[in-house]
């Protein structure tokens, strides 16, 4: 059989197009090229001529950044060459109201394009078995679904755990600007720790940026108007203020350093709260060594629960205890260390219902500030729970077996 020729479309070089289309398809790429030819192409033109001898086309969200009607008549285009067309999606079509950007989302009818295109395709790959079955049934399609849950390459040098010492227990967070909603989860747990346990502990928040601006729509007319953001305007500022009770923790040249929002680190880590910056995306999980305990909080809804377990499986790489919120996706892998306060061997984690969020985030961190060696177990638990299935070879050994399938149908 001659080799199977794939082109590959990431939407962005960033978060989303690292785990659903670059790493995987490098991976691809370089290690199984006796079977598969990938070419990974950004921007691509709007040319038929670029499609000449290919066999599938897989792609995120887009495949030409053109107006969505001419991305239609490409997927059409190509199934009529009997090119496999293959789109991938991360999140739900549509977001909740809880996301920042849902106005614009909603003006623009991102959701109606993706769907229109999801259900035009030949084949779509997603990454939970849940979210697989949530497509098929909202769009009412009969065609394949194939899941392949996002991955971590642990020769990837940010993967690779180098723990930092501190004497303190830190709890850390790392992630984006959309989790508000999520943090605010953490607020009553964070204040009954520092009121109780100040110097034993501290709380990392990974990721803060400055950057971006602040898009202001006009409702009656409908039109958007834009102007560069202010530090304290960011959601990143409302963070922080959960995550130091309002500054009120902290001292006043430590406050003040902070308020400054110059990147320039503070002369002493022995401080309760600590502000890591954002990094690039090929730097941003040696986040990991700043802290002993990954902070997972994940409001219950249907949106979140198509979300992938990507926290899950960056802090088991790292062999990171977990506190999470017991939903969906995290309760994929996550099984509780404790079962009615009485511990679990078997347990990978420290889980939070969503009727207890009141209490329980407290309750677990004490749990680990009194219980050191629990923080050390947990995480090496959760290593043996992603260390095999969600490694990059053993994710990328089924795509090629996915893309051998379509391709002799």
């Amino acid at each position: 059989m001659s080799k199977v020729r794939v082109l590959a479309i990431p939407s962005d070089a960033h978060g989303v197009g690292k785990y659903r289309i670059l790493d995987p398809f490098k991976f691809i790429g370089n290690n199984f090229n006796n079977d598969i030819h990938v070419d990974i192409v950004m921007n691509l033109e709007d040319n038929d001529a670029v499609f000449d001898n290919y066999d599938v086309v897989i792609f995120h969200s887009f495949i030409h950044q053109v107006n969505h009607e001419r991305n239609v008549e490409r997927v059409k285009w190509l199934k009529a060459k009997g090119i496999k067309t293959v789109m991938d999606i991360d999140d739900f079509w549509t977001v909740d109201q809880r996301h920042p950007l849902y106005e614009q989302i909603r003006l623009a009818k991102v959701g109606e394009k993706k769907a229109e295109l999801l259900k035009l395709v030949d084949y779509i790959t997603c990454t939970t078995p849940f979210f697989a079955n949530e497509i098929k049934k909202r769009l009412n399609l009969t065609k394949n679904i194939f899941v392949f849950p996002n991955a971590v390459d642990e020769n990837e040098p940010q993967f690779k755990p180098n723990p930092i010492q501190s004497d303190r227990l830190r709890f850390g967070w790392l992630g984006g600007s959309s989790h508000l909603h999520d943090i605010e989860l953490l607020k009553s747990g964070i204040e009954s720790i520092q009121s109780t346990d100040l110097n034993k502990t501290q709380f990392v928040l990974c990721g803060f940026d400055i950057r971006g601006s602040v898009t202001e729509i006009d409702k009656s007319t409908g039109q958007q108007r834009q102007r560069p953001i202010m530090p304290h305007e960011t959601v990143w500022s409302k963070y922080e203020s959960i995550f130091t009770n309002s500054y009120k923790v902290l001292d006043e040249n430590y406050k003040n350093h902070l308020t400054s929002f110059k990147q320039i680190d503070y002369e002493s880590m022995d401080v309760p709260y600590v502000r890591r910056w954002t990094q690039e995306v090929s730097k941003y999980a040696m986040n990991y060594n700043y802290f002993d305990v990954s902070l997972a909080p994940l409001v219950e809804s249907f949106f979140n629960s198509c979300k992938s377990q990507l926290k899950v499986i960056e802090a088991g790489f790292h062999k990171k205890a977990i506190i999470a919120s017991e939903t969906n996706p995290y309760t994929i892998d996550l099984v509780s260390a404790v079962d009615n306060g009485v511990f679990n061997d078997k347990g990978n984690a420290l889980v939070v219902s969503p009727r207890k969020n009141h209490k329980d985030w407290a309750k677990h961190m004490k749990r680990l500030v009194n219980n050191p060696n629990l923080v050390q177990d947990l995480g090496n638990r959760l290593y043996e729970t992603v260390k095999v299935n969600y490694s990059l070879k053993k994710v990328c050994d089924d795509r090629v077996e996915f893309l051998k399938l379509i391709t002799t149908k």
